[in-house]
């Protein structure tokens, strides 16, 4: 018998490459690496309940940050009360350390329904819901109580719930700590001290224009390559809590902190709606009950880590300046007029700052 052979290239073998179960080992050399990325973690994702065989009572949690860290230790612990408390019916299972994927690859995921859970910070949501950047706003917050009150409160249900209509649950807000300027030589202690400042931020819209409105030069770069770049005086500076500031070490070639706090913006835990609708009305109060009763866990865990960061960095001899925040607050009100941009927006900004400090203890 004669063995059929299919042409490479042609109409006939792309129909037959579509629907073979083999997979071509050598990368398209067409694809960008983003898009390789994403592709590889949407077929990890997917395996986890294609491939493999989807077991219902397990649920699959995706988390960019390593094991040991709040957000990871907080779904876990999620998982241990879901468990117990629906008698073992449910429970679920965290991939930490970016393993499905970088962040914005995991929500895509989880929209997508290849994913049931994952911890996202609120910035790639404000793409997906106006409602998410409010709470990325900068000086929206007085203190971490008042910003615990208000997402604990009716304004953190707003937001939660407006993200359902794009394919996810919000489940819960957890901390992502309040969010101060470093430089190399220079503390800010006033706006006109970033003019003239190149100033690393997080690959967002608004972070770029809060920080070209208080005057310094906005320069996007992937996080870890900060370190190097603050070394070489690509960027003169950049901006986050106290936690990612110590452990990335990024004080020693920043040694000027100035605690500005100008940002507190959340993570988020969301579910994909299409694993919501397949659970019966008691399994879906127990994971949001879960998911709400993960928050204290979570917090405690986060005070924690801050205070120890803190501790470790001024026994480091960091400088650490505390700067009035007034000028800073009223520098950046054109920020607000640019993301404001309806009533509904402006409503759920002024309901935030009307909440009342929360009663809770431990403000970092």
């Amino acid at each position: 018998m004669r063995r059929q052979t299919v042409q490479r290239n042609t109409p006939k073998a792309r129909a037959h490459a579509r629907h073979s179960c083999h997979i071509e080992k050598k990368p398209a050399p067409l694809l960008n690496r983003r898009a390789a990325t994403a592709g590889l973690a949407m077929g990890a994702g997917l395996s986890l309940l294609g491939c493999g065989g989807q077991n219902d009572r397990v649920l699959r949690s995706a988390d960019a940050h390593p094991a040991d860290y709040p957000t990871v230790l907080a779904v876990n612990e999620m998982g241990r009360q879901l468990e117990e408390r629906s008698g073992g019916r449910l429970a679920i299972k965290t991939y930490a350390g970016a393993q499905l994927g970088a962040e914005k690859d995991a929500l895509e995921i989880t929209i997508f329904g290849g994913l049931d859970l994952t911890r996202v910070s609120i910035a790639p949501l404000s793409a997906i819901a106006a409602e998410a950047v409010v709470p990325a706003l900068p000086f929206l917050f007085r203190d971490t109580a008042h910003m615990r009150a208000a997402l604990d409160g009716a304004p953190g249900e707003q937001i939660l719930a407006a993200l359902e209509p794009h394919g996810l649950i919000g489940l819960c807000f957890y901390d992502g700590g309040a969010r101060s300027f470093y430089t190399r030589d220079r503390a800010i202690m006033a706006p006109e001290d970033l003019k003239g400042l190149k100033i690393r931020v997080m690959n967002s819209d608004m972070f770029v224009s809060m920080v070209e409105t208080l005057g310094g030069d906005a320069a996007p770069m992937p996080y870890g390559e900060v370190y190097q770049g603050l070394m070489q005086g690509v960027v003169d500076g950049a901006e986050n809590n106290w936690p990612s500031y110590e452990s990335s070490r990024h004080f020693e070639v920043a040694p000027a902190y100035s605690l500005t706090q100008h940002v507190m913006a959340p993570e988020v835990l969301v579910m994909s709606v299409k694993r919501w609708r397949k659970l019966g009305e008691e399994d879906r109060r127990l994971i949001r009950d879960c998911a709400k009763d993960s928050v204290p866990f979570m917090r405690a865990l986060w005070d924690e880590r801050s205070r120890k960061a803190e501790a470790h960095l001024r026994a480091a001899n960091v400088e650490i300046h505390t700067p009035d925040t007034e000028a800073f607050v009223e520098k950046v009100r054109p920020v607000w007029d640019k993301y404001l941009t309806t009533p509904a927006l402006r409503k759920l900004a002024d309901d935030i700052q009307a909440v009342g400090a929360s009663k809770e203890t431990g403000d970092v």
